[in-house]
């Protein structure tokens, strides 16, 4: 389908679309309108043919949607704080499903990836829907999950950064109003209301149905290629099932503190933040 003068075509009945036609470097505020539109409407959008895309370029266009973060402690492009290098020879291959830093008490409301050098097969990324990972639970444990928050922690392996934050399990989004599970496999270790056990029972299963194939879309990169994603709705996980390098620039927009519904019951003494954790 055309959407004004772009060319979006849908890659699953999930979610993600691929657009064609839309120089990212030079949109008006009409253009970029419809891309925002996109955005909320597909989760994720995929650039194949913005190779021309350079730093500054980049940086700009993610400016579009806010304030760009620096990352703590992700590798950067040298000259531009803002722009993440994810290189695959110095160790960066994010095989597990995760929404990028859960752990901030703000986490980015979007990503934007470029890839600048891929494999020659393989190094795919997939994405995940997480309003339909929500309408999946069955509506007796939806209403638990509403009065549920949750624990995200990072813990770089060397010791020199730490940090956690607690989260509602259900997340609102602040522009649809649309509810969504705000889980990982990756950050999220413990829902403090709940005993050590029941935690880890209902994060398995949540973790689950958020992985669940027929809420994904796969794209398969080209060198140059752009992908933008609504991370407060999106789970992605980097498939490592490559030879050779892979490298990607990313910028991410700063957030806000995700909203849900109040916790309806006090954290379980075990389940406090800051405590000890098995997960």
């Amino acid at each position: 389908m055309t959407e004004n003068r772009f060319d979006v075509r849908p890659v699953s009945g999930a979610l993600g679309a691929e657009v064609r036609g839309v120089p990212l470097d030079s949109l008006t505020d009409a253009d970029f309108a419809t891309v925002r539109e996109l955005l909320l409407k597909h989760l994720v959008l995929f650039f194949p043919d913005a190779a021309g895309l350079e730093p500054e370029a980049h940086k700009a266009f993610g400016r579009r949607f806010g304030e760009l973060e620096v990352h703590p402690f992700l590798p950067k492009l040298p000259g531009h704080d803002e722009i993440v290098v994810l290189d695959s020879d110095e160790g960066a291959r994010a095989d597990v499903w995760h929404t990028d830093v859960t752990f901030s008490p703000a986490p980015p409301i979007a990503s934007v990836l470029q890839l600048v050098e891929c494999p020659p097969a393989g190094g795919d990324t997939m994405w995940s829907n997480q309003y339909l990972a929500y309408e999946a639970v069955s509506a007796p444990v939806r209403d638990l999950l509403d009065g549920l928050t949750a624990v995200h922690v990072f813990e770089h392996p060397n010791g020199s950064f730490r940090s956690e934050a607690e989260h509602p399990v259900v997340r609102t989004h602040p522009e649809t109003g649309r509810r969504s599970l705000y889980v990982n496999r990756m950050f999220t270790r413990r829902i403090p209301q709940l005993t050590p056990g029941e935690s880890d029972a209902l994060l398995n299963h949540l973790f689950e149905v958020s992985e669940s194939p027929q809420r994904v879309c796969r794209y398969r990169w080209v060198p140059g290629a752009v992908a933008v994603w609504d991370n407060r709705v999106t789970q992605h996980y980097a498939v490592n099932d490559y030879a050779g390098r892979r490298v990607g620039r990313r910028v991410t927009i700063l957030g806000d503190k995700p909203v849900g519904e109040a916790p309806r019951w006090p954290h379980h003494e075990a389940g406090a933040l800051s405590a000890s954790t098995s997960r």
